[in-house]
């Protein structure tokens, strides 16, 4: 096969994740040449794998992660502000249990919890008696004191396609289901075959720089691709979650203590789902092959039916899901203990030239701060970077003004008053401010396209492919939007053969193959 020549650029970023999708945006807005190829879909692993939350980590706390805790709640106000249709405020009840953490204990965590947040935009936690209270409705009638405190939801995936869409508009190339297969340093330069789309075309590019943001294939991009030592280890461990059909009113969750001192969230999901989970397992094995095993599902149920009057079991699971963290391996022999924050490692050719930026573990919640602190490792070899910029600025379909998302709302039906309200809900979250982008002069239904079901219609449909890299029916079903919990087969198959019409036409393309 013969292998094309690309380009060179200051950055090659291996892996569309969060931290690589963030670190793209913030290094191309400070004047780097960069590429980022994903061998799968953005998003498509471990960052569209989460509990989808923006959250502090109020279980960090037993850990005594204060730094962590502290980073994450300053990013929580700093991400809500960025992406106001994307994130949002959710108010968490704990119910008080006997045998669990006492009543003082956590009532002196949620204190602690909310001095590091400092004041903000979200409630401080207060006491809560369950049996005077909506919040104890869904529980049963033992449990009778509570807390409450406030974190943020998050749409992971589409946070993942807002930052990869940033990073494009400030001139980065976004490479998806494009593999790295081999990468070396030679003289100046690393040099990189990168393995391109379905046809498999191979393309050399030479980057001044290399980051190893692969996620849970950190080490396997040393083993395979770069065939050098890594430095660290890294704990790969399994998390699952479940969808179930609405547990209980109210758009609560839940943090429950189970017996094995983990906990359990219960989160509304899609206005008629409960979002359950996460599990902890070590895992071994492709990453990509992960799936929620029948014991998990068990597990999760179990934890849930402890607490609520209202059971679950497991043939109600409408949908399942895994990802596989990796995790900075501190020797903790738990893995529900391993740390969650961040390590990052750069290696050079020896005489301090060629930099490798390898990245363990982090969070969703700090991706921004990640991508800040990579480049800050990778000054030296850049002098005439830019300044960090990204903490005031709006991620794409941010800019809703003063973050006030159901005004906005309200504007876009203004705009639009022959489309059913919950289109332009749907259309709204996805999107924030693109919306008018993605809605152009519709001016009716019939102007949407064809109409699959659940809010989604031809239009936006073409969108994703166009702009947001979508190529398959599953990017759109379970990233780009949510439609697939609520699509019959029949209509699932029509998205599939719509998308593969679309990107069979003669002279249109997925977004890969025109930024290509």
């Amino acid at each position: 096969m013969q292998t094309q020549f690309a380009e060179t650029v200051d950055l090659l970023i291996i892996g569309g994740g969060i931290n690589g999708a963030g670190i793209a945006r913030d290094a191309a807005g400070r004047g780097l040449s960069v590429l980022l190829c994903e061998q799968g879909d953005l998003g498509g692993a471990t960052s569209s794998a989460s509990s989808k939350l923006i959250h502090g980590g109020l279980r960090y706390l037993e850990h005594y992660a204060l730094r962590l805790v502290a980073e994450a709640l300053a990013e929580r106000e700093v991400l809500l502000n960025c992406a106001p249709h994307l994130i949002s405020p959710l108010s968490f009840v704990l119910p008080h249990a006997k045998g669990m953490r006492p009543a003082w204990l956590l009532r002196l965590g949620l204190k602690l919890y909310d001095h590091l947040g400092g004041a903000g935009a979200l409630s401080g936690s207060h006491a809560v008696d369950l049996r005077q209270s909506e919040y104890g409705a869904a529980l049963k009638a033992e449990f009778k004191k509570g807390f409450v405190y406030s974190d943020c939801r998050v749409d992971d995936a589409r946070l993942v396609i807002a930052n990869a869409r940033g990073a494009q508009e400030l001139g980065a190339r976004i490479l998806p289901r494009t593999r790295c297969i081999s990468a070396w340093r030679n003289g100046e330069f690393w040099e990189a075959i990168l393995e391109c789309g379905r046809d498999r075309i191979e393309v050399k590019v030479k980057a001044k720089a290399l980051v190893n943001a692969a996620g849970p294939w950190v080490r396997s991009l040393f083993d395979d691709v770069i065939q050098q030592q890594a430095r660290h280890n890294v704990r790969l461990v399994k998390g699952s979650h479940i969808v179930v059909p609405r547990l209980y009113q109210g758009d609560h969750a839940y943090l429950l203590q189970n017996h094995d001192r983990r906990v359990v969230l219960t989160i509304p999901f899609q206005e008629k789902f409960t979002l359950i989970g996460t599990t902890d397992i070590p895992y071994q094995g492709n990453p990509a092959a992960v799936a929620a095993s029948d014991s998990e599902v068990a597990y999760l149920c179990e934890a849930v039916n402890r607490y609520l009057a209202s059971k679950v079991y497991p043939p109600e699971v409408v949908w399942s899901y895994s990802g596989v963290r990796a995790l900075y391996d501190d020797g903790q022999p738990n893995p529900s203990d391993v740390s969650r924050d961040y390590k990052l490692s750069v290696e050079t050719d020896g005489r301090g030239r060629l930099p490798l930026l390898s990245v363990y573990g982090g969070k969703i919640t700090t991706y921004r701060k990640l991508a800040e602190a990579a480049l800050k490792n990778l000054a030296p070899w850049f002098t005439a970077m830019k300044s960090p910029w990204t903490v005031q600025q709006p991620l794409p379909g941010g800019d809703i003004p003063n973050s006030d998302f159901e005004r906005f709302l309200t504007e876009l039906g203004n705009t639009y008053p022959q489309l059913p309200p919950v289109v332009l809900r749907g259309v709204a979250q996805r999107h924030g401010s693109l919306a008018r982008e993605v809605l152009q002069d519709v001016r009716n239904v019939s102007g949407l396209g064809e109409n699959f079901g659940a809010g989604l219609f031809g239009r936006e449909v073409d969108y994703f492919i166009e702009r947001e890299w979508a190529q398959t029916a599953e990017d759109i079903l379970w990233r780009r939007s949510k439609a697939g919990l609520r699509l019959s087969m029949a209509q699932k198959q029509a998205l599939e053969r719509y998308v593969f019409n679309k990107l069979a036409a003669p002279g249109r393309g997925s977004a890969r193959s025109r930024s290509a």
